[in-house]
C-alpha cells in the first residue's frame, strides 16, 4: 500500500480551505464576500496587461535562463536604488515563480534537515509549514503589542539556541505591522554577528499608511530579501517574484531553480517589465488610496462587532482581531459566519499555533462597498 511521505502530511493552509468553502457558498447562494484572502480585487495595471498581450503576439515565450530575463533583473535592481537608495547589482537578483517559490529555494539552498529557523508567531503559515516539510526545526517567537508584533533582538537572545535563520516580514501577514528601521538594523547586525541568515519578506512594500518600510538591504548585503509583484502591483496570479541573494547563495539557488522549475513564467517576466513604469505606479497608488479608505472604514466600524483589540494595521491590508468575546474557537466561528452570512473570514489558527483560536484575520483590499456590506451582515449576525 502506497503511503505518503512525512513531507506530504503538512498542515493545511486553512485560508485556502475557507476559499474553497466560500466558492461553494457562491455557487449555492451567490452572495459570498471574501474578506479571507490577501488578494487585491483589481487586475494588473493596464501597461502590464498590454505588455503581456504584445509578448503573447510577438514573442516565442520559451524558457528564459534560470535566473530570469537580464532586462528584468536589471530593472528590479535599479528599483532598490530608487526606493531605498541602495546599490544592488543585477547579479544579486533571481526571478522566481512568486515569492512562495523563492522562499522554498532559499530554504533548500540555505538550510539542512535539522537546522533551526526562527519565525514570528503570529506569522504567515506557509513559512512554518514549508520549513517543517523540509525537515527544519521551527523556533516560534511569540511577538505581541510590546514590539508591534515584530521580532526583537531580545527575543533572539532568549532562544535556547542560535538559529540558522530568521524569517521576518514587514509589513507582516497577518498583522499588517511594520518594523521600525532602527529595530530592523539591530536585528540585521545580530544576525550577521551570529551567522544567522536573515530572510526579509518585503512583498507588501508599497502598501503602508504613514510608516516607513525599510528594506533589510539597507543594512547590508548578507540578508535574503523576498520581493513580488503580487500585492502592491495587484498581480497575484501572475506568479512573479524575486530574491536578492548574498553571494554564497546565488549559485545554489540558481541551480535549484534550474532543476525544480527551469525558470519563472516567461510571459509574466515580459509583462513585469511594464510594472515599474510611472503609468503603472500611478494606477497602483490609486489602489493604495482605496485600501487606506477601507482601513479607516474598518477601524471605525470594528467596535460595532465589539472588536476593540487588534494589531495596528501599519501596512498591507489586514486587520488581526481578537474575537474571544465572540468565540473561543475561531475556526468554528468563521465557518458559522460564512454559513449564516456569506462573509468569509480567515481563522486565526492559521497564523498563530498558540493563541489563534481567539483571533481572526480580515482582509480589506477589496471593493469599499463590499466591505461595508460585509460589515453590515456581520453586525446583524452578532446582534441577532
Amino acid at each position: 500500500m502506497i503511503q505518503p511521505s512525512s513531507r506530504g502530511l503538512v498542515e493545511p493552509f486553512h485560508v485556502m480551505e475557507v476559499v474553497k468553502a466560500a466558492a461553494a457558498r457562491q455557487r449555492s447562494h451567490g452572495d459570498a464576500i471574501l474578506l479571507c484572502v490577501g488578494q487585491p480585487g483589481t487586475p494588473a495595471p493596464a501597461p502590464v496587461r498590454e505588455a503581456a498581450a504584445a509578448a503573447v503576439t510577438r514573442d516565442v515565450l520559451g524558457y528564459t535562463v534560470s535566473a530570469g530575463m537580464a532586462e528584468l533583473r536589471e530593472l528590479i535592481a535599479a528599483e532598490y536604488g530608487l526606493r531605498y537608495g541602495v546599490a544592488v547589482d543585477a547579479g544579486e537578483v533571481l526571478i522566481t515563480t512568486g515569492s512562495s517559490a523563492g522562499f522554498q529555494l532559499v530554504a533548500l539552498a540555505a538550510f539542512d534537515a535539522g537546522d533551526a529557523v526562527a519565525i514570528a508567531r503570529p506569522g504567515y503559515p506557509a513559512y512554518r509549514n514549508t520549513l517543517l516539510s523540509l525537515g527544519c526545526r521551527v523556533l516560534e517567537l511569540d511577538v505581541g503589542p510590546q514590539t508591534r508584533y515584530q521580532p526583537s533582538v531580545a527575543m533572539l537572545e532568549a532562544l535556547p539556541e542560535v538559529p540558522a535563520g530568521l524569517v521576518l516580514a514587514s509589513p507582516s501577514n497577518p498583522t499588517g505591522t511594520i518594523i521600525d528601521p532602527a529595530a530592523l538594523a539591530e536585528i540585521a547586525r545580530w544576525c550577521e554577528a551570529h551567522d544567522c541568515l536573515l530572510i526579509s519578506d518585503e512583498i507588501y512594500h508599497g502598501i503602508s499608511y504613514g510608516r516607513t518600510c525599510a528594506s533589510a538591504r539597507e543594512f547590508g548585503a548578507g540578508a535574503v530579501v523576498l520581493g513580488s509583484v503580487s500585492k502592491y502591483h495587484s498581480m497575484t496570479g501572475w506568479r512573479l517574484g524575486w530574491l536578492l541573494l548574498p553571494d554564497a547563495l546565488r549559485r545554489p539557488a540558481e541551480l535549484l531553480q534550474g532543476n525544480l522549475a527551469i525558470c519563472a513564467p516567461a510571459v509574466s517576466q515580459a509583462a513585469t517589465l511594464a510594472a515599474f513604469t510611472a503609468e503603472a505606479k500611478s494606477e497602483l497608488d490609486g489602489h493604495v488610496a482605496r485600501y487606506a479608505r477601507n482601513r479607516e472604514l474598518l477601524l471605525h466600524r470594528l467596535p460595532e462587532l465589539g472588536i476593540t483589540t487588534f494589531a495596528p494595521p501599519d501596512g498591507a491590508f489586514y486587520a488581526w482581531c481578537d474575537v474571544s468575546h465572540l468565540s473561543d474557537d475561531s475556526g468554528r466561528w468563521c465557518a458559522e459566519v460564512l454559513d449564516a452570512t456569506g462573509v468569509a473570514l480567515a481563522p486565526g489558527i492559521d497564523f498563530d499555533t498558540a493563541h489563534g483560536h481567539r483571533m481572526m484575520r480580515l482582509s480589506f483590499c477589496g471593493d469599499t462597498a463590499d466591505l461595508n456590506e460585509a460589515l453590515d451582515r456581520l453586525v446583524a449576525y452578532r446582534n441577532r
